[in-house]
């Protein structure tokens, strides 16, 4: 095959209208192909090589604004369920105001235990990798999760997993995007509002408010400054006018 061969099965892709990310995943998988025959000894093209992955289009985060957010975290336990029993109910809004509040995952979020409820306004999670950190948590956040626990009819210790469902297991995924599937509707929120987006009205709010981009890092447990400067193009109007009232020349 030669470097037009996989150009033209390329130009195919996008003639059938698959998006680009499918088509890089798919020719990512045929380069993969290719370097695992050469490593075996079987064949080699190096053809494949000169041949560049599609470019992606350029993702920005979706966050939430500063009022659709508070929206949400004040009706939660008023729209999500109304024939829900009154744990249920706080615990989804517990839930929510935890990812909004801490920036977290909601797997970061639902991996947490009994053992790890806020104490004295920090909490540690376990993220990508297994890596830990330490979170600040808001009063409003340890407040939810508190109302939460009085009324969870469910036994435990320290192992047991802090958000559960009905039947007393670990919370499922697809409950908490059922959730704000409801709240979508109900509030007439865009479709972009899924538990992750409040992960990313999270460091947009904080950038919003003058937070260190470091800092931001630390808190989102990203491993690379470069994902959470993409919070900085969400903010861009705010930084033109930082800028503007920074820059010593701005005003000539």
């Amino acid at each position: 095959l030669r470097a037009a061969d996989f150009r033209a099965y390329l130009a195919t892709r996008s003639n059938d209208n698959y998006a680009r990310t499918s088509t890089a995943r798919a020719f990512s998988v045929v380069r993969g192909f290719f370097r695992f025959m050469e490593r075996h000894g079987r064949l080699a093209n190096a053809a494949i090589h000169n041949v560049r992955t599609p470019k992606l289009p350029h993702a920005v985060p979706k966050a939430l604004s500063e009022a659709e957010a508070a929206l949400l975290i004040d009706s939660t336990d008023i729209v999500a369920l109304a024939d829900a029993e009154a744990w249920v109910l706080a615990r989804d809004a517990a839930l929510v105001t935890l990812l909004y509040g801490c920036g977290l995952r909601l797997g970061e979020a639902l991996s947490l235990t009994r053992g790890s409820v806020p104490k004295d306004g920090i909490m540690r999670v376990t993220g990508k990798g297994n890596k830990q950190r330490i979170v600040p948590v808001l009063p409003a956040v340890t407040e939810a999760i508190s109302a939460y626990m009085a009324l969870c009819p469910h036994a435990g210790d320290a192992t047991t997993p802090l958000f559960l469902g009905t039947r007393g297991g670990p919370l499922n995924p697809r409950i908490a995007q059922g959730l704000m599937q409801k709240l979508r509707l109900a509030l007439g929120l865009p479709e972009t509002a899924t538990p992750h987006a409040l992960r990313h009205s999270f460091a947009t709010h904080l950038l919003a408010g003058g937070g260190d981009l470091r800092a931001i890092q630390e808190l989102l447990g990203h491993a690379s400054l470069s994902t959470t400067q993409r919070y900085t193009e969400v903010d861009a109007a705010r930084l033109q006018s930082v800028h503007r009232m920074a820059h010593p020349r701005a005003g000539r």
